[in-house]
């Protein structure tokens, strides 16, 4: 059965841009910068967009705090608190709700290395230029260097430190 070629009449119209965010917003949370750089293109009048946004925040569709959330349950168990703080201050996330997040996650973070250190290495590093190797790995990863230290010391001693 061959398929008919669309007339005209029945192309798709464009979805509003309240549509649109509705859509972006069942995908996961998104701060208010990242949804007005996506919305930004569909707007003619950025105070139209503005209007939009309180709408969408004061109904609760839109949620900074659920933003922060979502990303650190995403992220928590990969990186440390330096990458993670700096994907929230990429997505338009205010100091207010960073650093209380950011002390959460410094709870575990020494933990969450070890893991991600496990993870890529497993073996303690046997010369100098590998147990650099691994603290550069932790550091990539958003760890501090006291914590990626701790890790690897703790590693070669066989315990915790």
């Amino acid at each position: 059965m061959e398929r008919q070629p669309r007339s005209p009449s029945k192309r798709r119209t464009e979805p509003s841009p309240a549509a649109r965010a509705l859509r972006l917003l069942a995908r996961r949370e998104h701060t208010r910068l990242e949804l007005a750089r996506k919305l930004g293109p569909h707007f003619e009048d950025p105070a139209e967009l503005q209007a939009l946004l309180d709408d969408f925040t004061e109904r609760g569709w839109l949620s900074e705090q659920r933003a922060v959330d979502q990303l650190l349950n995403a992220k928590r168990d990969r990186f440390g608190a330096a990458r993670i703080r700096q994907a929230l201050l990429d997505r338009g996330v205010s100091e207010d709700l960073i650093t209380p997040a950011l002390a959460r996650l410094k709870e575990s973070e020494l933990d969450v290395a070890r893991m991600v250190w496990t993870k890529k290495f497993g073996t303690a590093p046997r010369t100098m230029a590998e147990r650099t190797r691994h603290v550069r790995f932790l550091q990539s990863r958003g760890f501090s260097l006291e914590v990626a230290m701790r890790v690897v010391r703790s590693v070669e001693s066989g315990g915790d430190s």
